[in-house]
């Protein structure tokens, strides 16, 4: 019965599949999901989507354009694989091994990479936005920030702080990091927190002679001291109208 079961999978997750892929494709996937081994196997192009390969050993395979969203790699030993193009989308990476893996240009979006290994991986052109922890030495602070600033948008605040914070841990003297920050903390009624980024952006704009950096983290402080009379509403001001006001100021800190 598993067999069966094993085979009907197998032969569902190559329907996609171009037909020259699908007969070299067929058998590695049917031994992948039978065995969760699969070291060094052809596997380029697979459909793998949702695909539950917690622990699989997939190590040297070739996973090049292959369609893994949302799978579960949780715990995987991917060293070495080439991942070339491959579509990583909302991906479990959690504690996976990716040591010397090729990830040129994939889709690592909204990925959870907690504790994953990716010492000499190559990370050219890997879209790693959206993604939940991210390591800091494989990315830079601008990076972090624009991810930030992109989440803000999106109303996705809780993400967007931790984004600035990922940028002021590999830069602590960037500015409009600590500003944006201190925005979005706002949004989330975290007054105190505001105030004390926007006083410590405020004193980096002044050091690094941005006067218009100055004078915005200095609105931004009188806002924060204004007394009111009832609570802040979520949303107000929103992280857009500080930002679209900032005009040069926050946008020379992004990775054009």
């Amino acid at each position: 019965m598993k067999s069966r079961i094993i085979t009907t999978v197998a032969f569902l997750l190559t329907i996609s599949l171009p037909l020259t892929a699908q007969a070299s494709n067929y058998e590695y996937i049917k031994q992948l999901l039978a065995t969760n081994k699969c070291p060094n196997c052809n596997l380029h192009n697979a459909g793998l989507v949702m695909a539950d390969l917690s622990g699989a050993n997939l190590s040297g395979a070739n996973l090049a354009g292959s369609n893994l969203s949302r799978a579960n790699l949780s715990g995987a030993d991917l060293r070495g694989a080439n991942l070339t193009g491959a579509s990583l989308f909302g991906v479990n990476l959690t504690g996976a091994k990716l040591s010397g893996a090729n990830l040129t240009g994939a889709d690592l979006r909204n990925t959870y990479l907690m504790n994953v290994e990716l010492a000499d991986a190559n990370l050219n052109g890997t879209n790693f936005q959206g993604a939940v922890g991210i390591p800091l030495q494989i990315a830079k602070p601008e990076e972090f920030y624009s991810w930030g600033v992109t989440a803000a948008e999106k109303g996705n605040l809780k993400p967007a702080i931790d984004y600035f914070s990922q940028a002021i841990a590999l830069k602590p003297d960037y500015a409009g990091a600590y500003l944006s920050r201190g925005v979005a903390s706002y949004q989330t009624l975290d007054r105190k927190s505001a105030l004390e980024d926007a006083q410590i952006a405020a004193k980096l704009f002044e050091e690094q002679k941005n006067t218009e950096g100055l004078q915005t983290a200095q609105a931004f402080i009188l806002e924060l001291k204004t007394p009111y009379t009832e609570n802040v509403r979520s949303g107000k001001p929103s992280f857009m109208d500080f930002v679209g006001s900032l005009g040069s100021v926050l946008l020379q800190f992004l990775p054009f």
